[in-house]
């Protein structure tokens, strides 16, 4: 599988279907002043916690219960890994790219995620919290239940992305635009939703005592409609 094009050849080590510990990794980051480029390697449950491994990129990885615990990953790009249950705890990913990645009930705890970028991922039961998101962007991105208190999505374009019984409390949505994607069980407990577009996405479950959070966006019809609802109104 050719380099991913923003890794130039020439400055990069391709180390492929390999199975790595901390003291492997270790080796390989002492030994060259090159870029790695894992491709189809197994971290299963490594501990490469405060490693630097800024530049690297992991292809088709194996990284579930792997801990990055203040690792610095900045401009690193993970493609197509499997993730779940990793833990990036206080990690440095500034710059970082997650493309079709299954990172499902995975850590970031004050993680440094200015100007990352998940595409394509799956972050079903992530936590978020306390983290540096300025430039923080999802699209097509599965957060079912995540915690992702407080994250500012503000003057965002939010695509596709599925917040269903996501823990979004005190999240602030101001001037954000929904293309699709789903609110449905959402917690929305002092979320902020002044002038964000909220036309295309799933608002089932919205309760009336949450209601008055949308203040200010803009709904279709038919959401007015199921919201009147919830009141025991027919709307005709």
């Amino acid at each position: 599988m050719p380099l991913d094009s923003t890794t130039p050849a020439s400055t990069a080590q391709t180390v492929a279907n390999a199975t790595l510990a901390r003291a492997d990794v270790l080796q390989l980051v002492n030994a060259t002043k090159q870029a790695l480029h894992f491709e189809d390697c197994d971290f299963e449950g490594a501990d490469l916690s405060r490693l630097d491994l800024h530049g690297t990129a992991f292809q088709r990885c194996t990284i579930v219960g792997t801990s990055f615990l203040g690792a610095t990953l900045t401009h690193s790009r993970w493609m197509r890994c499997r993730g779940r249950e990793a833990d990036f705890a206080s990690a440095d990913l500034v710059d970082a790219t997650f493309q079709s990645s299954d990172m499902n009930n995975t850590h970031w705890r004050r993680a440094k995620l200015a100007s990352v970028s998940f595409k394509g991922c799956k972050l079903t039961g992530a936590h978020f919290e306390d983290c540096s998101t300025l430039g923080l962007s999802f699209s097509e991105t599965l957060l079912v239940g995540a915690h992702l208190r407080r994250l500012s999505f503000r003057k965002a374009t939010l695509k596709e992305l599925d917040f269903s019984d996501a823990d979004l409390s005190g999240a602030d949505f101001r001037d954000a635009i929904f293309e699709g994607g789903s609110l449905k069980n959402a917690h929305l407990k002092d979320a902020r939703f002044d002038g964000a577009d909220l036309r295309s996405v799933d608002l089932s479950g919205v309760r009336l005592v949450d209601a008055a959070l949308f203040r200010g966006a803009t709904i279709s019809h038919q959401q007015a409609a199921a919201l009147v609802t919830e009141l025991g109104l027919r709307v005709m």
